[in-house]
């Protein structure tokens, strides 16, 4: 069944989906908070969850990780995991709670999750990863797709990458999400692999060539609309990651890559459209600084921005803080 959530009773018809522009998953920042604020920035952007653990889903509270804002659509559910069978079930729950896509996870670095087998570690596994896929997309009819490096450690040459692909494709998979970027999991943290292995965007290009009828999106180190449009010279589409949260008016006018011609939306206009969400979240017993600190980068590089991120963290954790919070912090702008 669908979940009717948050400010919706009537669920949309299934938009068809359209990766010209992602908005990367994130853990602890794309939350449905972060991806309901993304959805009031762009109409077409597709939005991915955090990456939720096929554990989490089938022994967790299954209702907290799947919900979300019927706003949201276009929307995927990335899964963590390595089971086959695990994976499938997860992936009929989600089109059960009427996700447009679900995308596996093979390009996380973390310890935590190498150790069940989650994330990068699965590219020295891609006969796993096309029994996975193979399998998550038997019972469904929503979109399956992979996000994956140009490789890891000592696995790191563009055959490998290639033969990877090559192997992956045969799950009948079609659409492929390459950082590129390689993992480094023995030696570096999470976050230095987000910026110390060099970028290659030159391979991502090449896997296109040489696999015409796939889908390929890139993702790694972009950061404004023209780098978009450079790559969508070559490639199907783009996945943007940190500079669409701590930068997100950036994709007001990523819509214009649909074909839309249509007048971005002011950062004052989005805010006024973010206080019913606002309150009604408050109203359910949300906390208003896990909301808050999703906007924090609204009014980037814009004169008072400075003060608008500033009251918002100074007030926003404080008890029974409400919506004048965020109210008073646009004011900050306004002056």
């Amino acid at each position: 069944m669908t979940t009717q959530t948050d400010t919706d009773t009537t669920a949309p018809l299934r938009p068809a989906l359209n990766r010209t522009f992602c908005v990367a998953p994130m853990m602890e920042w794309t939350d449905r908070h972060c991806r309901y604020f993304h959805r009031l920035i762009s109409q077409n952007a597709v939005l991915y969850t955090e990456m939720v653990t096929t554990g989490a889903l089938i022994h967790g509270d299954t209702e907290r990780f799947l919900r979300y804002s019927q706003q949201e659509h276009p929307i995927a559910l990335q899964l963590g995991g390595s089971n086959p069978q695990d994976l499938a079930q997860c992936t009929r729950m989600a089109e059960d709670y009427g996700y447009d896509e679900v995308n596996l996870n093979v390009g996380c670095p973390s310890d935590r999750v190498q150790n069940n087998m989650i994330g990068a570690c699965l590219m020295a596994h891609p006969e796993l990863v096309a029994e996975c896929l193979t399998t998550m997309q038997r019972d469904v009819d929503i979109p399956v797709t992979v996000k994956h490096r140009l490789g890891i450690d000592d696995m790191d040459s563009y055959e490998e990458l290639h033969q990877f692909v090559a192997t992956v494709k045969e799950s009948g998979c079609n659409t492929f999400i390459i950082h590129a970027r390689k993992a480094i999991l023995k030696g570096l943290s999470p976050k230095e692999n987000r910026d110390i292995p060099p970028l290659k965007y030159d391979w991502v290009y090449r896997i296109k060539q040489v696999f015409p009828e796939l889908e390929i999106i890139i993702n790694g180190g972009i950061k404004t609309l023209r780098e978009c449009q450079e790559h969508l010279q070559h490639l199907d589409g783009v996945m943007v990651g940190r500079e669409a949260y701590q930068n997100p008016y950036m994709m007001a006018e990523v819509d214009a890559l649909y074909g839309a011609n249509l007048t971005p939306t002011s950062r004052f206009e989005i805010m006024q459209r973010m206080l019913p969400y606002i309150e009604q979240q408050l109203s359910e017993g949300a906390y208003l600084g896990h909301i808050s600190r999703h906007l924090l980068g609204l009014f980037h590089g814009q004169r008072g921005g400075r003060q608008f991120r500033r009251y918002i963290s100074e007030n926003a954790h404080r008890p029974g803080a409400g919506i004048d919070v965020i109210k008073q912090a646009v004011e900050k702008v306004a002056c």
